[in-house]
């Protein structure tokens, strides 16, 4: 598998809350919303949080206002953070760490998602070299990662990002071409980084599509075909995708379809899970 290489693999960009320090729950903070039932400061502890790091109201979060904790993944950081860059020792057990703590699981967040997109572009290019440059990427982040806080704090993260991102564009620009990008090329509503809020757009043909970064909440999705379509960034909080298929769109993220409503009949990419709530209706 080519994610060997980096030696870090697509599963290992999963969260092991049990392995963590509830690094979710204390470095970041929210507002009161429809995601929120209350405000919590970033770098302090949610209320609910319990003293073995577990959350006291896990099972309810969604009745009592907290669907955003439903949504969120770190995509593995917080095991990284807290077993291997601070060697298992907890906030609580460090309170002088802590900020260094919260601040190394922002950092590893970002870098772990990047290689969630590098490993899928690895997959989906037919060029070897493209291929070859993904996992070069891959494997320069897996070595910032281990290489401990000192070279994490210093490494210019957005000159990072930007590098994996023009990979990524290209990739994806190859991957949909083959796909003879079906999007009607005279409705320049169907562009990367629009505003399709609300939208519905069962009558688009969108194989090939770029909708990276778009604006997709609520938009009426159901019974469409999605492959090829660049959904990376995409927002689709309440996008409606019964029975859409997104098994080959590129870069869709666990977090993404958990802000999403589907049922049963909706097919995911392989390592995207249903969330437990598309079943409970």
């Amino acid at each position: 598998m080519s994610s060997t290489h980096s030696s870090v693999r697509r599963e290992d960009l999963r969260a092991d809350c049990n392995n963590c320090f509830a690094l979710c729950c204390t470095a970041f903070g929210f507002s009161r919303s429809v995601d929120f039932a209350e405000d919590k400061p970033a770098g302090s502890p949610c209320r609910h949080l319990g003293s073995n790091f577990s959350c006291t109201v896990h099972e309810g979060l969604r009745p009592r206002g907290f669907r955003g904790c439903t949504v969120f993944d770190c995509f593995g950081a917080g095991q990284v953070v807290s077993q291997q860059l601070f060697s298992g020792v907890s906030w609580r057990e460090r309170p002088d760490a802590q900020q260094y703590m919260f601040s190394a699981f922002k950092i590893v967040k970002q870098l772990h998602e990047m290689l969630w997109y590098l490993f899928e572009a690895q997959e989906r290019t037919y060029d070897p070299d493209a291929a070859h440059e993904a996992r070069e990427l891959a494997s320069t982040i897996a070595a910032l990662i281990r290489g401990g806080q000192a070279e994490l704090f210093s490494t210019d993260i957005g000159a990072l990002h930007s590098v994996v991102r023009a990979v990524l564009m290209e990739i994806s620009a190859e991957v949909r071409a083959s796909y003879f990008a079906e999007v009607d090329q005279l409705d320049s509503s169907i562009a990367a980084g629009v505003d399709l809020a609300g939208s519905d757009l069962r009558a688009h043909r969108l194989c090939g599509a770029d909708l990276r970064g778009a604006c997709l909440i609520a938009v009426d999705l159901r019974g469409s075909d999605l492959t090829a379509v660049d959904l990376l960034g995409a927002d689709l909080r309440d996008a409606r995708l019964d029975g859409a298929d997104l098994s080959a769109a590129l870069f869709v993220t666990q977090p993404q379809v958990n802000a999403a409503r589907g049922n049963g009949d909706t097919c995911l990419p392989a390592g995207v899970a249903a969330p437990p709530h598309w079943l409970v209706r």
